[in-house]
């Protein structure tokens, strides 16, 4: 008789027990796989998973967003608004220590006599006075962080060409004229006596300035904290240069010059421009007066 046979011949009740103890084995080995599924599913991080009675919430990190660089907004002053001006190169003609000049250093901050209010006249090895159209021009240094409040004991330095497009000390080595240095008072301001510049071949009319923080920094040259320029306003640009006499070519090169493409102030915001462009009143018969505000981050 085999092993198959010997099952049989069994009472009802001793079968009811074997079907049974069958039965919760049955269960025993569903609940041991089920368990061991969620284990191994747990073990590689499945985020789909089949849920359970205890849920876990997982909150997300966010990507941080870049803050953007914020538009710098202009303050009121008493003359208006005010934003820092933008640094700008000092061109080829600085006479501040930063390149030569007929083959020397060429720094005429750390000259006697550089400190004056009218720069028209030389005053190193000549007299020589630069004629053209006068300008009486004041500015304003303001700090831009401190709701543009005026700075006072700081040092200007401006230059510029003359009225036939050439500036002292490099295309006219022999003349000092239309440069010059001064201190702001109380009120942040500074004076200059000068021509209105012409325009030459290139370039937009403009004029040259340097910032120094102390006149003795100005003095020791190379220490400027801005440098930068003013863009003359086309309207006393065209009338200034209609007398062809005084400005024997500013009419034609201005014509060929625009502010938008100009290799200086073409990058600059309407803002920028606007506060490097100064107020200019007058005629050219009477002169003008004209007033700007310079803008440094204190």
């Amino acid at each position: 008789m085999t092993d198959h046979d010997h099952s049989h011949g069994h009472s009802l009740a001793e079968d009811l027990q074997q079907i049974d103890m069958l039965m919760a084995r049955r269960r025993a080995l569903k609940w041991f796989a089920g368990a061991g599924t969620v284990a191994f599913l747990s073990s590689c991080g499945g985020s789909d998973a089949a849920s359970t009675d205890t849920t876990t919430s997982t909150t997300a990190t966010p990507t941080p967003t870049p803050t953007p660089t914020p538009t710098p907004t202009p303050t009121s002053t008493a003359t208006g608004t005010c934003i820092a001006d933008p640094q700008e190169t000092g061109g080829p003609y600085p006479a501040d220590g930063t390149n030569s000049a007929s083959g020397s250093t060429s720094n005429v901050l750390t000259a006697t006599g550089i400190v004056r209010s009218d720069i028209r006249a030389s005053f190193l090895t000549t007299t020589t006075v630069a004629t053209g159209v006068a300008v009486t021009f004041t500015i304003t240094v303001v700090n831009v962080n401190a709701t543009c409040a005026p700075l006072a004991g700081y040092a200007v330095y401006l230059w510029h060409c003359d009225r036939n497009g050439l500036y002292s000390l490099y295309s006219i080595p022999n003349e000092s004229y239309l440069r010059g240095v001064q201190v702001t008072d109380a009120n942040g301001q500074v004076t200059f006596t000068t021509i209105f510049p012409a325009c030459y071949d290139g370039r937009w009319p403009h004029i040259h300035f340097e910032v120094f923080s102390t006149l003795s920094n100005a003095l020791g040259g190379r220490y400027a904290i801005l440098t930068s320029q003013f863009a003359l306003p086309a309207g006393a640009c065209s009338t200034v240069y209609a007398d062809t006499s005084t400005y024997p070519s500013s009419s034609s090169n201005f014509a060929r010059v625009a502010l938008s493409s100009d290799n200086v102030f073409g990058d600059n915001t309407t803002a920028q421009l606007t506060q490097m462009t100064p107020t200019f009143t007058g005629s050219p018969s009477t002169g003008y007066t004209a007033t700007a505000v310079i803008g440094v981050a204190r």
